[in-house]
């Protein structure tokens, strides 16, 4: 019932946001377009759909050949403008998934945020003029910038074919804008996920887009020490802070036994106070804390330092994996930087 009452809203959602698609297609709004390679990572939905994994996958891809940049809008930061991180960042200054690309690569990725991705590009190739190809995250919206390349992602557990427009569901846009995407990316699939069932999604998305269609799944590595300890307990406190918070909650589940989980919103600042309940209670229960690496980039702070004197603290990184054709993707992605760099 309350989401056919929002269902108006919806309707003058979709006018507004074709609207805007239709002048920029046609050119009557500008869209910038660069000489050095631009891949984006996005989707249509909002909330987690496993963009900061994807954007570690390509990292790794072309971080081999070529000198690579972030650009992320930097959501959550208590600064604005256009940065390049550095030592002296943290996540209140760039972001929780910049800081946690910074904390993971370092130096060997220039990590740059700006909510201005038309500006800020031209920023990063004055200031590192070694950089060879940029990876710009979450801004399949962002229409000011024309990508070499689109990576559009759709969660398994919330396919966009069987979203609906805000206010009634999460998309960001019409169902048909997926087809600016050169590749569609199903993320997040169970492991076991069969060649039947991938059909099927397939066929759902080929109503809207005929672009290749990928299926990945999320690993999970083993628990990695924020503090100095180093026994995985396997009693376990589970502190996240992100969209959607499932999977995870369910792989811990499956490998560890879960005690507690204290769910804070996406992007959660974290306080004293918080940390005090969750070591209060870890220390009663005689438990591990366990967070995400997103999480970690915020709690591995020297304000939290007095936490982890007395409890455990660890956090589960990822990675993004392929189940099949991987290297049919790995192949598109790299062909297109190619081109671009000579």
């Amino acid at each position: 019932m309350f989401r056919f009452l929002l269902f108006p809203f919806a309707v003058l959602f979709d006018l507004v946001t074709s609207i805007r698609n239709s002048l920029y297609e046609r050119g009557y709004k500008p869209s910038a377009s660069f000489d050095l390679p631009v891949i984006s990572v996005g989707n249509l939905a909002v909330g987690g759909t496993g963009k900061t994994p994807m954007i570690e996958y390509l990292i790794r891809l072309l971080s081999k050949h070529y000198k690579i940049a972030t650009l992320s809008r930097g959501y959550g930061r208590e600064t604005s403008g256009i940065r390049i991180a550095a030592n002296t960042d943290s996540a209140s200054t760039i972001g929780d998934e910049p800081f946690q690309l910074y904390r993971k690569f370092g130096e060997s990725v220039k990590v740059c945020v700006g909510e201005e991705r038309a500006l800020a590009i031209p920023f990063i190739i004055d200031q590192a003029e070694e950089t060879e190809v940029i990876l710009l995250d979450d801004s399949f919206q962002h229409r000011k910038v024309k990508p070499s390349f689109q990576v559009v992602l759709t969660d398994y557990n919330n396919l966009f074919t069987k979203d609906w427009l805000m206010p009634v569901g999460r998309l960001r846009e019409s169902r048909r804008g997926i087809d600016r995407a050169d590749v569609v990316v199903v993320t997040k699939c169970p492991p076991e996920l069969g060649n039947e069932e991938m059909l099927e999604i397939e066929k759902s998305i080929r109503q809207y887009t005929s672009k290749p269609v990928f299926f990945s799944v999320i690993r999970y590595g083993d628990p990695v020490a924020i503090n100095t300890y180093s026994k995985i307990d396997e009693r376990v406190i589970l502190v996240t802070g992100i969209a959607n918070h499932k999977p995870i909650e369910d792989y811990v589940a499956k490998h560890f036994k879960l005690i507690h989980h204290f769910l804070f919103p996406d992007h959660h600042s974290y306080t004293n106070e918080d940390l005090k309940k969750i070591t209060a209670f870890a220390e009663k229960e005689n438990a591990m804390v366990l967070t995400t690496e997103k999480d970690a980039a915020k709690l591995d702070s020297p304000p939290f330092a007095y936490a982890y004197d007395y409890i455990p603290f660890f956090y589960l990184p990822i990675q993004s994996e392929f189940l099949k054709n991987g290297k049919d993707f790995d192949e598109m992605v790299l062909s297109v930087v190619k081109q671009h760099v000579s």
